[in-house]
């Protein structure tokens, strides 16, 4: 059997009439750059997250760095980031001369560690990017109370948490809406994905949702004048369509990837090497990937490579030890946490088009590994 770690054929084929019927309406329009469709698409992503404001852009990475300009997180200054989480959450800082200054994680929920976070404020200290990772939100109640606390601006990177919710002053709210400024993805992969890249960026704050539609055409409001120096990031028209038909399934597409989140726990919780990671009660997480922590990780990433099953490593090394991120003088055993889960986690398959007998062949592999 052939288990692809990911798949987008699955869902086009069997939607096939929807996707090119989106796609045909562009094409025969023709308003290929900031279209009707990305309007409408800004309209209803902000209703389903409960957001004032929602703006496309070319890509979640585009939307960090637009976002940490927009909140000054620039020319020395110091930005809290996690060391574990994608490059993107760190290079948006560093790109525009500002210090990312990286906290270890939490070892059960694979989140930022914001105990760890506050320890390393300084009087530098101007913001905190708290990262979604994986399956559930950082706890937004002590980052929000952090910022208050020492007055910083916070940019949550949201990339991975389309449709997560957490818990904030005894409301449950969708992760990326509560900092000042929210940011997704959707890179194919994502519980939201596009067939290309694309991003959205979030505020509640007029003024700021007034800079980001300035920042993402040149840092224009009227045609060829500038009030900023901005950024050629627009969402793609074609890729707004897409985008359009998929979030009237997210809810859908969501639960299938909880039912095959429920088999792979049921199945692996009896295997003794396998730890799965913990999700918070104020936390309603959505599966983006499904991670494993195991002993001997890259033994059993060949073994089940050779046994037809795709998976990835996020992410193999924490951003403290990647060699552009020398100059900030960072060693091994600084993040002891991050540097032992970078060891040892791995992603399986997950996508709502997965099968159960792909889920229980999956499962018969790690078993497999572990008792031969």
């Amino acid at each position: 059997m052939n288990v692809p770690f990911y798949t987008s054929t699955r869902e086009y084929r069997a939607h096939k009439d929807e996707f090119d019927a989106a796609v045909l309406r562009v094409m025969e329009r023709g308003d290929f750059i900031l279209g009707e469709e990305v309007a409408a698409f800004e309209k209803e992503a902000a209703d389903f997250l409960g957001a004032r404001y929602a703006l496309g852009v070319a890509s979640g990475s585009d939307a960090l760095v637009i976002g940490s300009d927009i909140l000054g997180f620039r020319d020395g200054a110091e930005v809290l980031t996690p060391t574990f989480t994608f490059f993107a959450s760190t290079s948006c800082v560093a790109r525009l001369g500002a210090k990312p200054v990286f906290v270890d994680m939490d070892p059960d929920t694979l989140n930022m560690d914001l105990s760890d976070a506050e320890r390393r404020v300084t009087k530098k200290t101007v913001g905190i990017i708290p990262v979604h990772l994986f399956v559930q939100a950082t706890p937004m109640q002590k980052v929000m109370d952090l910022a208050r606390a020492y007055n910083l601006k916070v940019l949550e990177d949201a990339a991975e948490a389309w449709g997560m919710e957490t818990k904030i002053n005894e409301n449950w709210k969708k992760a990326g809406t509560i900092g000042d400024i929210g940011i997704y993805s959707f890179f194919p992969t994502k519980t939201l994905g596009a067939y290309g890249d694309a991003g959205l960026m979030v505020t509640n704050d007029e003024e700021l949702y007034k800079k980001i539609k300035s920042y993402r055409v040149h840092g224009s409001t009227i045609k060829y004048h500038h009030d900023y120096i901005g950024y050629n990031s627009r969402l793609d028209t074609l890729q707004a369509a897409i985008l359009r038909f998929k979030l009237q399934r997210t809810k859908e597409s969501i639960a299938m990837r909880e039912r095959h989140a429920v088999h792979y726990t049921e199945r692996l919780s009896r295997i003794a090497e396998v730890r799965i990671p913990k999700i918070t009660e104020n936390n309603r997480g959505v599966y983006y990937v499904y991670n494993i922590l195991v002993p001997r990780r890259d033994e059993l990433a060949t073994f089940l490579k050779e046994n037809g099953i795709g998976t990835s490593i996020y992410y193999p090394i924490p951003l403290h030890l990647q060699k552009c991120f020398a100059y900030l003088g960072y060693r091994e055993g600084d993040f002891p946490v991050a540097e032992r889960v970078s060891k040892e986690i791995i992603a399986l398959p997950m996508y709502p088009e997965l099968h159960d007998d792909e889920v229980e062949y999956v499962c018969d592999a790690i078993a497999s590994f572990y008792t031969r």
